[in-house]
């Protein structure tokens, strides 16, 4: 499990990231796949090809996953991880080198973790990680099921917070996630109990507060948005 929280209460200008190559979001398609960055045991089925998933129209705008780059996203990472309300949860502060050990190490994993910058409207303005819960150490702490899917996420710019934006790119990726991975009927969440505008916003977005537990870095809320209530929360 990294040692993130999913809160939305984040920081740091939005922008198009550093280092060469287009901005996320004008290419033809997502971007490379994770494993085009080194890892060399990267399997895209464990989460359904992430980098293939589809746009999603939202009330904010067009909203898309795009896998991270390091040589073109590294910059603009480390900018919003170093804001404070970020630190507070995410606890990567620090130089750009931090962040990029935390993203490098899902990378060159095995594909069980994807980092993703979240883009509206052609503007990355979100990060995003989609992970197999199941397979990760939060699985020894709540009773996990095969294919149960998580999501971490930040906003990143101050302006996006507070008016439901969090909410709604939540629901939007949860969705994603239930269209494209079948055999997934659940996805789930741990935000700190302390964060209680990511709380919040994941109950507009449809997930029910299943459990609070105790992780080695926190104590948190098992938020779990359900297949089968998809349509009713």
């Amino acid at each position: 499990m990294p040692p993130t929280d999913t809160g939305t209460p984040t920081g740091g200008p939005a922008g198009t990231g550093g280092g060469p190559g287009p901005a996320p979001g004008t290419e033809d398609v997502p971007g490379p796949r994770p494993s085009e960055t080194g890892g060399g045991t990267f399997d895209a089925t464990l989460l359904d090809a992430v980098a293939d998933w589809r746009p999603a129209t939202t009330r904010l705008g067009v909203f898309r996953l795009v896998p991270v780059r390091l040589e073109r996203d590294l910059a603009q990472l480390s900018r919003w991880m170093n804001d404070p309300a970020v630190a507070a949860f995410w606890e990567l502060a620090g130089p750009p080198s931090v962040t990029e050990a935390h993203v490098r190490a899902q990378l060159d994993g095995d594909g069980r973790s994807v980092p993703c910058l979240g883009v509206l409207d052609a503007t990355p303005m979100s990060y995003f990680e989609i992970y197999r819960a199941d397979l990760d150490p939060l699985a020894r702490h709540y009773p996990a099921r095969p294919d149960d899917t998580g999501v971490h996420l930040l906003i990143g710019g101050g302006a996006d917070r507070g008016r439901g934006v969090g909410a709604t790119l939540l629901r939007a990726v949860t969705d994603l996630v239930l269209d494209h991975r079948p055999g997934c009927e659940r996805v789930v969440a741990e935000p700190d109990l302390r964060n209680t505008p990511s709380v919040s916003a994941f109950l507009t977005a449809g997930f029910r507060l299943s459990a609070e537990v105790d992780l080695p870095e926190k104590r948190a809320a098992l938020m779990i948005r359900d297949r089968a209530l998809r349509h009713l929360l």
